[in-house]
């Protein structure tokens, strides 16, 4: 049954994730009429949030990371779905998340889903350049009236 959770379970979160984030969103831009790079930085900083919590598929990955690998069957012993391999050990990476399922058969599999990492990078660079430019002009600001005063 976990299974069925970490196929469907990570892609339907983060559109939910999205859906209810985009209410407060709204509600900001609507009453403080941000600028547009601190609103791209908030859309980077929630993708990244996103994205994170798909690839650690919400926790599962650090609580319990065999049952997002395989069905535990009856004897306890986890096994790849469709297939008649045992898993033997479970790789977990934190950042970038990554879950890698080592099976008896000798191939590995990856957990993480392929948009998770791009996901996770661009938000992050997203945010960081918006807020870059967020300083800059927060800095270009609040030295041209001290210029101005200096030149008169």
């Amino acid at each position: 049954m976990v299974s069925l959770f970490a196929f469907f379970g990570p892609p339907a979160i983060t559109l939910l994730l999205f859906a209810v984030g985009a209410f407060p969103y709204w509600f900001w831009v609507t009453r403080r009429k941000p600028s547009q790079p601190a609103r791209w930085a908030v859309i980077g900083i929630a993708a990244a949030i996103n994205a994170y919590g798909a690839g650690t598929v919400y926790g599962l990955a650090f609580t319990n990371p065999f049952d997002v690998c395989g069905d535990k069957t009856g004897g306890g012993v986890y096994m790849d779905a469709g297939r008649d391999y045992s898993l033997t050990s479970v790789s977990v990476d934190s950042f970038p998340p990554s879950i890698t399922c080592h099976w008896t058969s000798g191939h590995s599999t990856e957990e993480v889903w392929f948009w998770a990492p791009p996901l996770l990078y661009a938000g992050l660079a997203c945010a960081v350049v918006c807020s870059a430019l967020l300083l800059i002009n927060r800095f270009r600001y609040r030295k041209a009236p001290c210029d101005n005063e200096l030149d008169a």
